[in-house]
């Protein structure tokens, strides 16, 4: 005899029915997946989750990611079901302008979503993050008789999910990891928006999630057995030292007239449908966004037991703080996304007398000097440790223990050659609350995970790109390497902070200010070349983004550059004055993104009117017309040589400065009453 009751059923009718009202209301969703996959979601979070709607962050909470996000009506239903800050009215304002339950699930807009989701592939990917977290906070924190962290991460993925190459990036480092707290069902219901799978994905999913490691269990009817459903997943809960994959046989649109079609997959059902709909289930067809009073009653006695659960844990959170405080106080301070106090003070500080260093080994001075002060930060490399330096002396890696190689307690991963996986898993660990992570690989190669990029920005969250071999600077591996566009694409990212330190100090301020930054993901664009130590820099000049290095009264140019570039800015200020009689002042701008925030009164004491300014980095010059009167960049792929050689070929050299200095001020020599960049009038709209 089963042990659900008609009162489940009813449940699971009434997300079906939500789902249909919600995107007609809208004229706008995708109500085929969410019709489909009501069974499992009601199973799981009736059955199975431990959540409490009350306080959304609990940190033991299990964790649920929708990676097939456009079915997040499925999602805001069982939210506002279950008693989260989610209202009918919410259901009703689903896709309108600034209401908590937009079109994709955003993480920071709604309540009880863990995950910005969407783009195809990256929750799931970000479910691997979640859950490797969740391993590495009970491997550091738990003691003997004192499970405090022990939640799992469930993760929906479709059929687009499982195409996308992020999520097997993803998926097979989880399956080596060995992360058996993660278990991931599949919607397979054999439709994407062009139609049936078989027009472009027949591959046996089962046997490749096998061979990453994983355990599968197959479920033949998600749409009718709940008990099947149910054992599947307590199945995959026994299995500790593998993540699972559900495949989950459903109907998308399951009811629907178009049932089973990619007619149902992303678009609101016709009101004739939604009425046969309604009939078919027991609803009054004239009635919209309907809950009977017995569905919440059941969906709220669920949500009482997970109150009941996180009270139990506080009080053994009470009795831990007793005999382990000071990991008790690091717990609580690692959730409220603070830095343990004085950590800054481990920042390496650097005068001219210091040595030329390559700014990639400044960064990992800073990851030797700050790893014992901050132990959240985690992170790791793309297969590039050698050469991102990303690596800190003494560092453990973080492996399975059976293998030998390492613990679950350790801090540094080894990606692999998974640059997009690793932006996504990065995102899932800064998500989970208790970690900052970072990942190493070739700036060129950021560009591989942008999407990851694009939605650390979109999610808030902090991670942290060590992007080194930065420029041409890097030489003999020519234009497949060296990045030109990479930068002006990641700085025009909202909520993208992106650093090219010119030194050791800027290094750390880079460090500082991402690590102080809550909400926002940095990259850090790293030299391979050495570096001299500047004289007039500081991390507290740096960390305001843009500043005067050089000063000189009576200025006839400013030359303005970033990282690698920024000490020949220096070297051509004696070649304007030596042999053209020049003065030339010197701005560093390590970061756009964190110049722009300073007051206007502070910018344009570092861009004045009266002077014009040529802008000087070796990449593309898109977007330095916002601080510069003329720019001096690289608009062309680079070449292969060694890398003082490339930078002669393309006049990259204290003449070539210059020459284009002196060029900026005879066309700037007639203008009268030159204004600042900073005081155009397109500059007050941004």
């Amino acid at each position: 005899m089963s042990s659900f009751t008609e009162t489940d059923q009813l449940a699971i009718n009434t997300i079906r029915v939500l789902a249909a009202d919600a995107t007609a209301h809208a004229n706008s969703g995708h109500p085929g997946a969410p019709m489909g996959m009501a069974p499992v979601a009601h199973v799981l979070f009736n059955r199975f989750m431990n959540f409490n709607p009350k306080n959304p962050k609990w940190l033991n909470r299990d964790r649920f990611v929708l990676s097939n996000g456009h079915a997040c009506m499925l999602q805001y239903a069982l939210l506002h079901l279950y008693g989260y800050a989610l209202t009918i009215d919410d259901l009703k304002a689903f896709r309108r302008i600034d209401s908590i339950t937009p079109g994709h699930p955003e993480a920071h807009d709604t309540p009880g979503v863990e995950v910005t989701t969407g783009p195809l592939g990256q929750g799931i990917s970000n479910a691997v993050g979640l859950a490797i977290a969740q391993a590495h906070t009970a491997a550091v924190f738990n003691k003997p008789g004192y499970d405090l962290v022990n939640n799992y991460t469930y993760c929906f993925l479709g059929d687009g999910c499982l195409m996308e190459g992020v999520s097997s990036e993803a998926c097979s480092l989880a399956g080596h990891l060995q992360l058996g707290n993660l278990i991931a069902i599949w919607d397979d219901n054999r439709i994407t928006i062009d139609g049936d799978t078989n027009q472009a994905f027949t591959e046996d999913v089962l046997k490749r999630y096998e061979s990453y490691g994983w355990h599968i269990v197959t479920v033949l009817d998600g749409d009718h057995n709940l008990d099947l459903i149910a054992d599947a997943i307590q199945k995959a809960k026994e299995v500790t030292d593998k993540p699972t994959l559900i495949q989950l046989k459903t109907t998308i649109g399951f009811g629907s007239k178009k049932q089973g079609t990619h007619d149902v997959h992303g678009s609101p059902l016709k009101a004739d449908d939604i009425k046969q709909l309604k009939e078919k289930f027991g609803f009054n067809p004239e009635e919209s966004f309907a809950v009977p009073q017995e569905v919440y009653d059941l969906c709220h006695k669920a949500s009482a037991k997970g109150a009941a659960k996180e009270e139990e844990w506080n009080q053994l959170f009470a009795k831990y703080a007793e005999e382990f405080k000071a990991e008790h106080d690091d717990l609580i301070r690692r959730q409220k996304g603070e830095l343990a106090e004085g950590w800054e003070k481990h920042l390496p500080v650097y005068t001219p007398a210091d040595p030329a260093v390559a700014s990639r080994k400044l960064s990992e001075n800073v990851l030797n000097k700050i790893f014992e002060a901050v132990p959240e930060l985690v992170g790791g490399s793309a297969d590039l440790t050698g050469s991102n330096l990303t690596r800190w002396k003494g560092a453990i890696d973080f492996q399975p223990p059976a293998t030998g190689l390492g613990t679950y307690a350790g801090r540094y991963f080894r990606f692999g050659v998974r640059e997009h996986g690793m932006g996504a898993i990065m995102n899932g660990m800064a998500a989970y609350g208790t970690l900052i992570p970072y990942g190493g690989t070739f700036l060129n190669f950021v560009s591989y995970a942008a999407g990851a990029v694009r939605l650390s920005a979109l999610s808030q969250v902090r991670a942290i790109w060590v992007a080194t071999h930065d420029s041409i600077g890097l030489g003999e591996d020519g234009p497949t390497h060296q990045p030109i566009e990479t930068l002006a694409h990641f700085r025009a990212l909202p909520n993208c902070m992106v650093w090219r330190p010119a030194d050791g100090n800027e290094t750390s301020a880079a460090y500082y200010v991402a690590l102080t930054s809550k909400h926002t993901p940095s990259i850090l664009a790293l030299s391979r070349q050495n570096l001299p130590q500047l004289e007039g820099s500081t991390i507290e000049k740096a960390i305001k983004g843009g500043y005067v290095l050089h000063e000189v009264e009576g200025a006839d140019v400013t030359l303005i550059s970033t990282g690698s570039e920024v000490c020949i800015a220096i070297d051509a200020v004696k070649e304007l004055k030596e042999k053209h009689n020049i003065k030339a002042r010197v701005v560093s701008m390590p970061c756009m993104e964190v110049f722009d925030a300073q007051p206007k009164d502070y910018r344009l004491s570092v861009l004045p009117d009266g002077i014009p300014s040529l802008s000087i980095e070796v990449m593309s010059t898109m977007g330095w017309e916002k601080y510069s009167h003329e720019q001096f960049g690289l608009n062309r792929f680079g070449a292969s040589g060694a890398y003082l050689d490339v930078y002669k070929k393309f006049e990259f050299t204290p003449e070539g400065i210059a020459k284009r200095a002196i060029a900026t001020i005879d066309f700037w020599k007639d203008v009268p009453n030159i204004r600042s960049p900073i005081n155009r009038a397109f500059q007050q709209l941004i």
